[in-house]
């Protein structure tokens, strides 16, 4: 990374994109600018991804999906383009193949792209801070793209496609299940989409930091009543709920305990009765 960000070459590529956005990648620039660089593009990119969701309805390849609701597009745009990525709804049950690829997937890129300029230019400040020089926000953000981000994640979406992880833009399906019935699939972009997502930003579990205490064992094990209650049934059921969070019905607790992602859609629950 460091030859990345201290090289004076520009690949071709690169230099079309600072032709068609109009910077000039070897100029350097301060604090000011940097920050006002970083901003610029944060707002431009919040704006973009907010208006692609609220026209989702009317865009090609939207699998019939609605346009999303302000609040949430709003959240939703906020939170990719600052690289949270917090997600309050099903994927895919709610967005289509061009605000998942042309909206969610290009921010993973550029949202990570930032996050690591902006790394950059801190050590630069240290390292020139007789100068006030941070180097070019445009060139470390381009640069961050096309020379770590874009090829470690053409990597890994090959290897998950060689694993059979689905990679096509297909409609969506209806299949049978194991204990009868069915449900819906829809295709996607799923190997080059996780690919950059596991790469471009750090998972972590909604609930960390704030678990509470628990009585009984998880991955299969018995679980022990607590004392004076009644006993610990296992189920399994269909919920939005994110793991390890807790949510009370009268006078039933319900427990997730197991699970990955979010947001979860199928869960082992740890019900104990009311006294």
């Amino acid at each position: 990374m460091a030859r990345v960000y201290s090289s004076d070459r520009h690949w071709r590529v690169e230099r079309w994109i600072y032709q068609g956005i109009g910077a000039d990648p070897d100029t350097e620039m301060r604090w000011p600018a940097y920050m006002r660089g970083v901003l610029a593009f944060s707002a431009a990119g919040v704006l973009f991804l907010y208006l692609l969701q609220r026209l989702q309805g009317v865009l090609p390849g939207s699998l019939g999906f609605s346009a999303i609701d302000p609040d949430e597009a709003f959240n939703t745009a906020v939170s990719f383009v600052t690289n949270t990525n917090w997600q309050s709804y099903y994927g895919e049950q709610a967005m289509g193949h061009v605000v998942q690829t042309a909206g969610l997937a290009v921010q993973n890129f550029v949202s990570a792209a930032v996050g690591i300029a902006v790394a950059v230019a801190l050590v630069r400040g240290f390292a020139r801070a007789r100068t006030g020089e941070l180097g070019n926000f445009w060139a470390d953000m381009v640069r961050g793209v096309t020379r770590i981000l874009l090829p470690g994640a053409f990597i890994a979406a090959l290897v998950l496609v060689a694993c059979r992880a689905i990679q096509n833009f297909s409609g969506i399906h209806e299949v049978g299940r194991f204990l009868g019935g069915s449900q819906q699939w829809n295709g996607g972009a799923v190997a080059s989409q996780e690919a950059i997502k596991e790469l471009g930003w750090c998972r972590r579990d909604p609930c960390e930091g704030r678990r509470p205490r628990r009585r009984a064992v998880r991955h299969g094990r018995a679980a022990r009543p607590a004392q004076g209650r009644g006993p610990v049934v296992r189920r399994t059921e269909e919920t939005p709920l994110a793991p390890d969070c807790f949510r009370g019905l009268g006078g039933v607790t319900e427990r997730v305990s197991g699970g990955s992602g979010w947001p979860c859609s199928r869960l082992n629950i740890l019900v104990q009765s009311a006294p």
